[in-house]
């Protein structure tokens, strides 16, 4: 397993550009599924489990082109369904949660669609309920193999439209029914829908591919089953979790950084949270500009002078992806803060390394921490420590790089599966950071 070295307490400068969304390229690449046309994506980041999900069409019997980097073109016209039922398929399949979003297109088109029980980070239970019951809404009839934890929907002819009250918001759980619904018979309709952008851009790519969806950006889709959909070209949004990582890194080391072409519009709370930080951030057209915080940053507290509390929602609240960032661009704080993280109940487990940095952490329940910063009177130490899952490997690097000595972290396999190319990238500016084999 790699491992990071890391000297920290280096001011780092320049400007840094965000990678394509993970999130977003787990959806998108899956609708090359649904037609036998060529598929044109841009700006895919090159990070583990994209690249996984990329081999894993290939398997299928996907064609797949490279034309640069982050450009690909798939054409989904002699798809191997056989293929889902291989024991090469279980392996494959399992160790990548992004795999569940070939089922939605799969039975769509072919009738079936199988996959083992997915992998991914181990930040709590992770349902797949709404995915299937969705599927059964829509005519398809469920299996469950409880021996290989293996899961199944087929259906004879066309999936037919219904209408269906989603029982959480489930971003992939709406995106995998949106792209089984496109090419059903009739009208569908899903009320308690995510609207996150990345949901939008899966919908405005499957519009443009023929299909016929309403209601983009709000709760509630309807949609119009056509027979057949055809080719298209997208592109894929910055990662605003990767640009809410390096607003709290630049924060955290006190540093001068711009980030570049962050699409602005579709970042919603995320600016907001990191100013009641306290953090000072300037929008440059479409980039972001943090300036060196000399004097630190001071967290705001509630309108009647109560401790803030940043808690994570479904969009438009803030994602609970970065709530790992916040809390640790919190420990240098000037004030307290109260982050719930509500979606996962083992997400905050990393605190005690951050403990162990001399951190002033209270860990309430698997949900809730409490958190009163240094306001930078006294510097986090370095220590040894390892990546438990992707969101807290970058909050563990950023505090890293903001402790005083050499930290070592390890399983760095979990930061790489979401940031690409994270160790260069850095270094270009300014970061001591080594990747050791």
């Amino acid at each position: 397993m790699g491992t990071f070295q890391i000297e920290g307490g280096v001011k780092l400068k320049g400007e840094i550009t965000p990678q394509g969304a993970k999130n977003e390229a787990l959806q998108v690449l899956c609708p090359a599924l649904l037609t036998s046309e060529k598929v044109r994506v841009t700006n895919v980041p090159d990070i583990i489990d994209v690249n996984k999900l990329i081999t894993l069409l290939g398997n299928l019997g996907v064609k797949i082109q490279k034309n640069g980097p982050g450009d690909y073109t798939f054409q989904a016209d002699e798809v191997n369904v056989d293929y889902l039922k291989t024991e090469a398929f279980k392996k494959e399949g399992g160790s990548l949660r992004g795999s569940i979003m070939i089922v939605g297109p799969l039975l769509a088109r072919f009738g079936c669609g199988y996959i083992p029980k997915p992998g991914g980070d181990k930040i709590g239970r992770r349902r797949l309920d709404t995915h299937f019951e969705g599927f059964i809404k829509l005519g398809a009839k469920f299996r469950y193999e409880r021996e290989d934890h293996f899961y199944g929907v087929e259906n004879e002819g066309r999936l037919k439209g219904a209408y269906m009250l989603l029982d959480e918001a489930s971003v992939t759980g709406t995106a995998n029914i949106v792209m089984a619904a496109v090419l059903a018979e009739g009208t569908t309709t899903i009320y308690n829908a995510a609207c996150e952008p990345y949901l939008q851009q899966l919908c405005k790519m499957l519009n443009s591919m023929g299909a016929n969806i309403k209601g983009v950006g709000s709760n509630l889709l309807v949609i119009e089953g056509v027979e057949t959909l055809g080719g298209c070209e997208h592109r894929i949004l910055p990662d605003m979790v990767e640009i809410g990582s390096w607003i709290g890194l630049a924060a955290m080391t006190r540093s001068e950084i711009t980030i570049k072409n962050v699409s602005w519009d579709n970042l919603g709370q995320i600016p907001n949270v990191f100013r009641k930080l306290g953090i000072t951030l300037e929008r440059r057209g479409d980039d972001i500009y943090i300036p060196e915080h000399k004097d630190g940053y001071q967290i705001k507290t509630d309108i009647d002078g109560s401790i803030l509390t940043v808690s994570d929602a479904p969009w438009p609240g803030f994602t609970p992806d970065l709530l790992s960032i916040v809390l640790v661009v919190a420990t240098q704080a000037k004030g307290e803060v109260l982050i719930h993280q509500k979606m996962f109940e083992s997400r905050l487990f990393f605190v005690d390394k951050l403990i162990d940095m001399g951190s002033k952490i209270i860990l309430c329940d698997p949900h809730r921490a409490v958190v009163m910063g240094h306001n930078f009177q006294s510097q986090l130490k370095a220590t040894t420590m390892s990546s438990p899952d992707i969101r807290a490997g970058i909050s563990l690097l950023i505090a890293a790089l903001s402790a005083k000595g050499t930290s070592t972290i390890q399983n760095i396999e979990q930061i790489d599966r979401g940031y690409e190319n994270i160790d260069g990238r850095l270094r270009a500016i300014g970061a001591k950071i080594v990747r050791v084999s």
